[in-house]
């Protein structure tokens, strides 16, 4: 097999996992457990819900976020959002939601009934952003920049730049045909990097199989990957995060005076949607 000729990389895989799963969601990354080891990358979750897929409840989904960006990418099928900052509507296959919560956000979302498929990363933001204003960009397929078989989901690679206005890294949704090769060249600096399998398997060269995530040791230089059959997958570099993690129920900050800045937000914010009728669980929580 095509897959079995790859040779040996410098950068070997340090930690792999095949997640938690929780019907069509599977947790690879949480902050507290493998986020400290890939960070500014903090969290990783593949979905895949289809036709036969419960229904999920728009209204009763509100959840808040602060001192985090969340990175949405949809490979198939299609979402349905809505934030606090007033953008609502749906993002298609091949679209992306970068949503920087700042000081702080809610926001909802709930697969269209054909399904979808795809991962949601959330991304520790610097100091100078943590608790500054919320943002938010939904990118349509058509304005994602292609770089050979990848799309740039966030940051630079080859030619090509996100339009995204995202702190420095690298963010690529990449799709390989059975037997294909390609090679990772991450920016110089970017000592972090990781790769998710969506579907089909890779070769990096120790084998990464679809719904598994893969963290390499820290360095620079190239990874390669050959696909044993059609192969998608998402790959991301970045220099390591500095701070230490400041941890909330839904938030991530560089201290503790920030995470309280957050959440006083989040708290805020979460009276408002509970007076206009919007419930959820995660208001018990606030």
């Amino acid at each position: 097999m095509l897959a079995l000729q790859t040779q040996p990389q410098v950068r070997d895989i340090i930690h792999r996992t095949r997640g938690s799963r929780g019907g069509p969601i599977t947790r690879l990354a949480s902050p507290s457990d493998l986020g400290e080891v890939m960070k500014p990358f903090v969290f990783l979750d593949h979905f895949a819900f289809d036709a036969t897929s419960a229904p999920m409840s728009m209204e009763h989904g509100w959840h808040p976020h602060s001192g985090i960006a969340t990175v949405t990418v949809v490979f198939d099928g299609a979402v349905r959002f809505a934030e606090t900052t007033g953008r609502a509507g749906t993002l298609p296959a091949g679209g992306v939601e970068w949503m920087r919560a700042g000081n702080g956000v809610w926001h909802t979302g709930a697969p269209e009934p054909e399904g979808v498929k795809g991962f949601q990363l959330w991304v520790a933001l610097p100091a100078e952003l943590e608790n500054g204003p919320n943002a938010s960009q939904y990118v349509l397929p058509g304005d994602v920049p292609v770089e050979g078989p990848a799309r740039v989901i966030l940051g630079a690679y080859g030619g090509s730049a996100s339009p995204i206005a995202a702190p420095p890294m690298t963010y690529l949704a990449v799709s390989l045909g059975p037997g294909e090769r390609w090679t990772y060249y991450p920016a110089a600096g970017h000592s972090v990097g990781f790769a998710a399998v969506l579907d089909g398997t890779l070769y990096t060269p120790a084998r990464v199989d679809g719904c598994e995530l893969a963290i390499f040791e820290p360095s620079d230089s190239a990874i390669d990957f050959v696909a044993e059959g059609r192969t998608r997958f998402v790959v991301g570099s970045a220099a390591k995060h500095p701070h230490e993690l400041f941890l909330g129920n839904y938030s991530v900050h560089t201290s503790a005076q920030a995470l309280r800045d957050g959440e006083t937000e989040i708290r805020r914010i979460g009276r408002q949607l509970h007076a206009e009728g919007k419930r959820s669980y995660a208001l018990r929580a606030y």
